[in-house]
This record gives structure tokens, sequence and C-alpha cells, in this order.
């Protein structure tokens, strides 16, 4: 089986001093190697064509035969590093929480060891008829969620 630890190595010589970074990869045992990156502006097909070809000029198939697959982390998918987070503060995400509680919001902060989402609730005021829509800010550590990730609207 390839070593995932060889292809992370050649897949971050390729990224230094590009605006890319990892976001995830994955070797299965039937050397099925799956690399995704991300860019603060999107990811394009011509630089995953480029870090397909590099990785491959440096893996011997005579030696061990593979698969690969490079491609861009996807607007829709989970956020896995925290380099994703930063690049959506200010941006609507979607939030499941270990508890199971679905949130939407816009990412506020997001650090190494927390991230913040500012959510509109309706809040009946104390001598109010009427609830009011308010603003309130949720603070999570990475531990205490299923998944972030960006919220798609089609308004």
């Amino acid at each position: 089986m390839i070593d995932k630890n060889v292809v992370k190595q050649l897949a971050n010589e390729w990224l230094e001093g590009k605006d890319y970074f990892l976001t995830d990869i994955t070797v299965s045992p039937d050397n099925r190697i799956v690399i995704e990156i991300d860019h603060a502006e999107g990811v394009w097909i011509e630089d995953c064509v480029a870090l397909s070809r590099y990785i491959e000029n440096h893996l011997d198939r005579d030696i061990e035969d593979y698969e690969l697959e490079v491609g861009s982390a996807g607007i829709g998918q989970p956020f896995k590093v925290l380099r994703q987070y930063e690049i959506n503060v200010g941006e609507p995400v979607e939030v499941l929480t270990t508890n199971g509680k679905k949130l939407v919001g816009t990412l506020k902060e997001a650090t190494p060891d927390h991230f913040v989402i500012t959510i509109e609730e309706k809040v009946k005021m104390e001598g109010e008829k009427r609830p009011k829509m308010v603003e309130r800010d949720l603070t999570f550590g990475y531990d205490e969620v299923k998944y972030t990730k960006y919220y798609l609207t089609f308004k």
C-alpha cells in the first residue's frame, strides 16, 4: 500500500508558495488516492491536473499501481481544516451540533480553538407584545459539531 505520508509530502511540495491548501488525503488499501485542495477564490481544474501530474511524476507505477483523483473540497462539503473556516468568515454557514441541532448563521470568527456564528432568532422581550428578531452569537469548539459547511441560498 502506498504510504499516505509520502503522498501528503508530495502534495505539500506542490502547494508550497501557492494560495491553495490541502483539505484531505485518503489512501485506500487498494491504492486509491484521493486528494482534496481548496483556495479562497475556488479551485481551477488546470491546477488539479498540475498537482495530479506532479504526484504521478514522483510515484512509480512499476513498483506499486494506484488510482489517483485530485479535486476541490466542494462548496457543499463540510469544512475539514481551519483555513476553510477562516476564508468563510462573513459567509452563511450551516452547523450540525453533536447533539443533532442544525443552525444556520453567519460565520463571525474562526480561531484554532473555536468558531463563532451569528444567528437570528425571535425573542419576546419583557413588556413587548410581539417577539422581535435579534442577533445572537454562538461559540463552538470544533469537537462540539458534526459538521460546518457553506450554506447555499438561491434568493
